[in-house]
């Protein structure tokens, strides 16, 4: 009985320590911040006039292959690369995405948004200031109409489908490597030289492969959504993803990083049963061989 007595005072105090000190250590180191916002809701009042149009992809070919390929491929459309990803990072700082792809990865609102301006866009004004500027210009100078005939355009070459790696491939390559994903060839190295990335960004983005672990799902969410809720002055821009987008990047990060969620799930609960009839019996045998000794 004295045992148990102090069983449950050991129990007790644990708890008292855990339920007082967690949550606020919790709250310090992961402050809550507003949930993702896939409807992009700042950028609404800057695309109404163009939201209120339709687009005409035929048109759209015409401006997007005029005014894009010169630094973007798209191998969709027969348009490769202009050079190769060290070259194209040393002329712009980062190597430019292939568009193939725009129109089924980014919310369409946020794309018209980023062809109008992308700094604001994507939430780092503040890293181009003193006469620097952002490598993509502008297309504020164009009509309404022009940009969402763009959008349609990107939207009507998008495939339909794409894997979880392939969502990550051209949402997230460009700057982060995930080398858990290929340990032996290194195809899942960031595009971008380190070199070229660390002077564009300040810093070399993390490697992604153990992310999904030392943030959680939760933190993702709301930091690729929009980096700047997370972490305030972050030179990482906010991407644009559409939620099944952001969803597909998240999963492939778990696949990656945290392979054995599933299993080491399940084995928890049959984990704490065992400790708990082996706590039974040690009690038991304690009990049977010291009683002569109280």
């Amino acid at each position: 009985m004295r045992e148990l007595k102090i069983l449950a005072v050991v129990i007790v105090l644990t708890l008292i320590t855990y339920w007082g000190v967690e949550p606020f250590a919790h709250s310090q180191m992961h402050p809550h911040v507003a949930p993702a916002d896939f409807k992009f809701s700042d950028v609404q009042e800057d695309v109404k006039d163009i939201k209120a149009l339709k687009g005409d992809a035929a048109n759209g070919e015409t401006l997007v292959t005029s005014n894009c390929t010169a630094c973007h491929s798209i191998e969709a459309k027969g348009f490769p690369q202009v050079m190769d990803n060290a070259s194209s990072a040393a002329a712009y700082g980062v190597t430019p995405p292939d568009l193939s792809s725009a129109g089924k990865l980014y919310n369409e609102d946020y794309l018209a948004a980023f062809i109008k301006n992308p700094a604001k866009a994507a939430k780092v004004e503040h890293k181009f200031v003193d006469g620097r500027v952002h490598p993509m210009p502008g297309y504020d100078w164009m009509q309404p109409q022009e940009i969402a005939d763009m959008v349609a355009f990107l939207k009507s070459i998008a495939p339909k489908e794409m894997t979880n790696k392939e969502v990550f491939i051209d949402a997230c390559q460009r700057c982060h490597g995930i080398k858990y994903a290929d340990m032996q060839k290194g195809t899942m190295a960031a595009f971008t030289p380190d070199a070229e990335i660390k002077k564009y960004m300040g810093k070399l983005p993390p490697d992604l492969s153990q992310y999904i672990r030392s943030r959680g799902h939760e933190y993702l969410e709301t930091f690729v959504n929009n980096p700047q809720k997370q972490l305030e002055g972050t030179a990482m821009p906010r991407v644009g993803l559409s939620e099944e987008s952001q969803a597909q990047v998240v999963a492939y990060l778990e696949e990656i990083g945290d392979s054995k969620k599933a299993q080491r799930e399940e084995l928890g609960p049959k984990f704490l049963i065992y400790l708990v009839i082996f706590a039974i019996f040690a009690f038991l045998w304690k009990a049977s061989k010291w009683r002569d000794v109280h």
